[in-house]
């Protein structure tokens, strides 16, 4: 199977800041599995909440996931600012 854009890019930065899976999953608020199954391929297509979570706990814009995130985004109807639970992601 084919590694995506995103699983790449998000184990790079987790690897890149010393953090296990497990780690990145508290810090993004997520289960660990859905961790696993980004990275692994076995869920190409994570939603865009859960993208932006993994972005903040890595600290770096989603759009370094994937250079398209930002198409994601806008095909979807989030513009400028994103409201989530506890703040405002920016893009």
């Amino acid at each position: 199977m084919k590694l995506s854009t995103i699983a790449k890019n998000i184990r790079k930065q987790r690897k890149k800041l010393g953090l296990s899976q497990d780690k990145l999953s508290k810090l993004a608020e997520v289960a660990y599995n859905t961790i696993v199954k980004i990275e692994s391929g076995e869920n190409s297509n994570p939603t865009v909440e859960t993208l932006i979570k993994i972005a903040r706990a890595l600290n770096i814009p989603i759009d370094k996931f994937d250079r398209y995130a930002i198409i994601n985004f806008r095909r979807i109807k989030i513009v400028d600012n994103l409201k989530i639970k506890e703040g405002i992601a920016t893009i």
